[in-house]
C-alpha cells in the first residue's frame, strides 16, 4: 500500500476511523533523518498490507505537529481503534517501527 499523505482535512478520515493499525510519520523535507527514514518508511508501507502507513509535513501542519506533542523529528506515532498506542523519536531501524504497531 502506498504512503498516504495526511492533513488536518484528512485526518479523522484515514487514521481515527481506520480499521486498520497506523502509522504516522512526522517529518520535513529539510530533515536529515527524515530523509534517512522515508526509504524504511515507503518498504515498511509495502510490506505490510495488514496496516496503514502515513506522513504529516510538520511544516505544512503544524497543528497536527502540537497535537500530537511532536518537539523533533522524525517522530513516529501509532494508532488503533482510533486511540494512539505508541510513540518513537528519531531514525530507528524497520524493525523498532513495527514493534510500534504490535
Amino acid at each position: 500500500m502506498a504512503v498516504i499523505k495526511l492533513t488536518k482535512d484528512n485526518f479523522d478520515q484515514e487514521v481515527i476511523q481506520s480499521e486498520k493499525p497506523v502509522l504516522i510519520d512526522f517529518y520535513a523535507d529539510w530533515c536529515g533523518p527524515c530523509k534517512m527514514m522515508g526509504p524504511v518508511v515507503e518498504e515498511l508501507a509495502s510490506e505490510r498490507s495488514d496496516i496503514k502507513v502515513c506522513k504529516i509535513n510538520v511544516d505544512e501542519e503544524m497543528d497536527l505537529a502540537q497535537k500530537f506533542g511532536v518537539m523533533s523529528i522524525p517522530t513516529f506515532i501509532s494508532f488503533a481503534g482510533g486511540e494512539m498506542k505508541g510513540k518513537q523519536i528519531g531514525a530507528v531501524p524497520k524493525s523498532a517501527l513495527a514493534d510500534l504497531l504490535k
